[in-house]
């Protein structure tokens, strides 16, 4: 792929290129949701004024609360040279063009879009803090989200004060934003997965209209090991359903890794998901308790979400 095609991929995905600030709906329930939808418009309206407020702004809370849909909305809003993508794009990018020739590209937009900023690679962490920070410099404004782990909610801004400890030469320039409430794709304490009997899945694979890509679970793992992450957006645009059989639990990390990436990118295309047994116990138990706790969480979230597709 030429650097042209890589920065046309970075716009907001299938799932969200009809979403707005007017089709978000704030839970009454979570005033936060309001306070940030009302934060975010006004951000996104400034941009290009020379009233409007330089600093970004850094979304942050749990699972399922609107979050993507905001920045999506931002990005859609603002009237100025932009770029949306998740985190792993941006440092994708970073390797493929070496640091200065990506800090050169970057540097000729106004707003940059980062949905899901990791916070659990030091390495990544660390690159990402420096481009945020260089970028700043050249008055580039950026607009970030973040999700809590459940376990952390309890705990105050977890992920808003690491991503400020580890960009504070830059932190001055964001309002965090913290948004509480339920996910609203998911509002029970288990995932109840849809189960489809092997006779539908095939009767599927020849019946629908919609193009479909089946794999057992090792074959699809193993092929996700033998591209590059930066592909797994291409790769989605290849189908519309996904179907899975012969489903276990993971136990290497980084194909649980690999996975989560890859349901990103389905899920950001609007891609419906069948699998032959549920994927509730899909992940470690001990890893949702781990340093990628929050990847994994999302995930099952999403996963749950492409299920539900009828």
């Amino acid at each position: 792929m030429t650097t042209e095609e890589l920065f046309q991929e970075l716009v907001p995905p299938a799932e969200f290129t009809s979403v707005s600030f007017e089709n978000y709906q704030p839970d009454p329930k979570h005033p936060s949701q309001q306070v940030a939808k009302d934060a975010t418009n006004s951000f996104a309206s400034g941009l290009g004024k020379k009233t409007g407020d330089s600093r970004g702004v850094y979304l942050d809370g749990g699972f399922g609360v609107g979050k993507t849909h905001l920045l999506a909305s931002i990005y859609h809003q603002a009237k100025v040279r932009k770029l949306y993508g998740p985190f792993i794009a941006y440092t994708s990018m970073i390797g493929y063009l070496g640091f200065n020739q990506a800090l050169s590209e970057f540097a000729k937009y106004r707003l940059i879009c980062i949905d899901e900023f990791e916070l659990d690679d030091p390495g990544d962490t660390m690159i990402m803090s420096r481009l945020l920070k260089e970028l700043s410099a050249k008055g580039v404004c950026f607009a970030a989200t973040s999700n809590t782990p459940p376990n952390a909610l309890g705990q105050g801004r977890f992920a808003s004060e690491a991503f400020q400890r580890e960009i504070s030469s830059v932190a001055a320039r964001f309002e965090m934003l913290r948004i509480d409430g339920e996910d609203y794709r998911h509002r029970r304490a288990d995932y109840s997965f849809i189960v489809t009997p092997d006779d539908e899945l095939k009767k599927l694979e020849v019946t629908s209209q919609n193009l479909v890509l089946r794999a057992s679970f090792g074959d699809l793992l193993d092929y996700l090991a033998s591209i590059h992450q930066s592909r797994y957006a291409k790769l989605s645009e290849q189908f519309q359903v996904l179907v899975i059989d012969d489903i276990y639990q993971i136990q290497d990390q980084f194909e649980a890794v690999r996975l989560v990436s890859f349901i990103d990118r389905c899920y950001e295309a609007g891609i419906a998901l069948r699998v032959s047994a549920s994927l509730e116990q899909v992940f470690r138990e001990d890893h949702l308790l781990g340093a990628y706790q929050k990847k994994y969480r999302r995930c099952l979230s999403r996963l749950y979400a492409m299920n539900s597709k009828a």
